[in-house]
């Protein structure tokens, strides 16, 4: 298994005569299976809300999910089940897959009662998955359909990160209305994983299968993007670097050494992850210079090896006296992609605040951002919450987590 690298700028043109120039510089990673390379098995934990709010209907198609992903598991695979109230158990610890019939018996025996205790349950998935990690793809499915009443969130943020340093990545599932959409979103976003959004019941089964397929096209783990930055050229000091595909994720930078170290977390075969940077260049000479080399550190399980570095890949811009554009449209696009998820969250802001008129003129941006991109979906729901403030209703629940979803990620 290798990595793909592609790196590309919204205009590879730069005026030499200009003191500074800003550019957005793309890079696309995936990962590479050559015809010889085996299946990476899988190690999945689902960790299952089973408070008293989830009775009847809801739990029944979530056992009903459950299923279906066991029957996909292969020989080899591994699977653990956690359950919370506002306590937390195992019910099927993390074991290969053998016993189909005996796993799903167990998970039938789930019986909704209790509050919710969203930590407890992600500490005790956390510690089964690590039993099964060893040269295997580490994922978990956390399911609420709560607030986290009997828990504590700032835990809860404190987990997720320590999930990434074990090698973990954790996928959120909101069911229904009344689910904490910053804890769900901020536990994903830290541990590299998705968040998805179960409206109604019947919608669980897809949703699960969703991101199962996804997880199963994973090749490599726990990646690393390696950023060097050329003499004159820096990042911008606001937000410098985000994930476009396949959502958006403002990404925490480090410094390790002299260069800049942004985690990334699992690469799926031949699905990039898109990430984009904001970068500043000083006046260079005219002609062709490199601005920047780009490098993946990665674990590659099939193999079982840690800390594999891919090739160096160049980034090149031309300076040119007589400055010429050579705009990209596939990077003004992922450029689009962003500015509408930053437009939501200044809505949200306004929101909170108070500010309706501000809120609605700010998802309006944001759907006209959705458009201009080609995501009519967004652009619908966007333009619905801003007309519905404009008119001085209140945003449901479900209106709120869907304006959230899909300022994030182009809907499939």
């Amino acid at each position: 298994m290798k990595v793909s690298l592609q790196p590309a700028l919204n205009d590879s043109n730069v005026d030499a005569t200009q003191a500074s120039s800003q550019r957005q510089l793309s890079i696309s990673i995936s990962a590479i299976a050559a015809e010889m390379d085996r299946n990476v098995p899988l190690n999945l934990c689902l960790i299952l809300d089973h408070s008293g709010s989830m009775s009847g209907r809801p739990l029944e198609t979530v056992k009903q999910a459950a299923h279906r992903l066991v029957d996909r598991l292969n020989p080899g695979d591994r699977l653990s089940v956690v359950a919370f109230d506002h306590r937390a158990k195992i019910i099927v610890p993390n074991q290969a897959i053998e016993d189909r019939g005996r796993i799903k018996k167990q998970i039938d025996k789930l019986h909704p009662e209790g509050g919710t205790a969203i930590d407890e349950g992600l500490k005790l998935g956390i510690d089964e998955l690590a039993k099964g990690k060893k040269d295997r793809i580490s994922q978990a499915f956390l399911l609420t359909d709560g607030e986290n009443e009997h828990g504590d969130n700032n835990r809860c943020l404190k987990l997720a990160q320590l999930a990434t340093e074990y090698k973990l990545t954790l996928n959120t599932l909101g069911f229904g209305d009344h689910w904490n959409q910053d804890v769900l979103e901020k536990i994903s976003d830290a541990a590299g994983g998705n968040l998805a959004y179960i409206e109604r019941p019947d919608q669980a089964v897809d949703v699960f299968s969703r991101l199962f397929s996804r997880i199963q096209s994973v090749g490599l783990t726990n990646a690393y993007l390696l950023l060097s930055l050329m003499p004159k050229v820096r990042l911008a000091e606001l937000k410098p670097i985000a994930q476009v595909i396949p959502d958006a994720i403002e990404l925490p930078v480090q410094r390790e050494a002299d260069r800049i170290v942004v985690r990334l977390g699992d690469l799926m075969k031949d699905a990039p992850r898109v990430i984009l940077a904001n970068l500043y260049l000083a006046q260079l000479a005219q002609g062709r210079q490199t601005i920047a080399n780009l490098q993946i550190r990665y674990d590659d399980p099939a193999a079982g090896v840690e800390g594999v570095l891919s090739e160096v890949v160049p980034v090149d811009a031309n300076f040119q006296s007589v400055y010429q554009p050579a705009i990209n449209p596939e990077v003004q696009k992922h450029i689009l992609a962003l500015a509408k998820y930053r437009q939501t969250q200044l809505a949200e802001a306004k929101l909170q605040q108070g500010d309706r008129a501000g809120a609605a003129t700010m998802l309006q941006t944001a759907a006209k951002t959705a458009l201009q991109m080609g995501d009519k979906g967004a652009a619908t729901v966007l333009q619905s919450s801003a007309t519905q403030l404009q008119s001085g209703e209140e945003l449901s629940e479900a209106d709120r987590k869907k304006t959230r979803i899909v300022s994030k990620t182009v809907l499939q």
